[in-house]
């Protein structure tokens, strides 16, 4: 079995090196599919929703992997060649003043206007109510993934890095952006 998982791996690396941002926005969208069933097992629901999964996978492919690439490779050319505990702090304080509020919004949005198809109206409404607490809570979750992620991960796995933990991030902002009328429809 450790032959199947190292030639995997093998396989995977020779991918993320000669095709770095297709391989991260698979990676991404696999792992937001792998995160969006277990939301939905969570929330009980009995029959898997294969639309909403598939415009899960679709978002962490389309928008989250690529987002990641470029974003940590921003991160590195804004702090080129700089190291140590203050640049790491900068990079994780810019991350979560910039990208984190705009992520966990546009996520939020997404879910209420495209998986959901509800109405503008409704999903401002739900977008008012819940991001303060989404935010909030992100502030208290992500900063220390950031740390690690810039501290210790090398650039070609930092959205690899970013995209398990965002797997399991997934599971509470599904099952937060979920509307009651949804939740009483499954």
């Amino acid at each position: 079995m450790s032959d199947i998982v190292k030639d995997a791996w093998r396989k995977y690396l020779l991918q993320l090196q000669t095709h770095p941002l297709r391989t991260k926005a698979i990676t991404s969208g696999v792992l937001a599919g792998c995160s969006d069933v277990a939301a939905q097992k969570i929330s009980g629901i009995r029959k898997l929703q294969l639309r909403r999964l598939l415009l899960i996978m679709f978002y962490g492919f389309a928008y989250a992997g690529p987002f990641g690439h470029f974003l940590h490779k921003l991160m590195d050319m804004i702090f080129r060649g700089k190291k140590g505990n203050q640049t790491v702090a900068k990079k994780v304080l810019l991350e979560q003043l910039v990208s984190s509020p705009w992520n966990n919004i546009l996520f939020m949005i997404y879910y209420g206007l495209v998986i959901e198809g509800r109405p503008w109206s409704l999903v401002k409404n739900k977008v008012k109510k819940d991001y303060p607490v989404v935010q909030l809570t992100a502030w208290k979750f992500w900063p220390i993934v950031g740390w690690v992620n810039y501290q210790y991960v090398p650039l070609q796995f930092r959205v690899l890095f970013h995209s398990f933990f965002a797997a399991n991030w997934a599971i509470f902002l599904n099952l937060k952006a979920r509307s009651s009328v949804a939740i009483k429809n499954a």
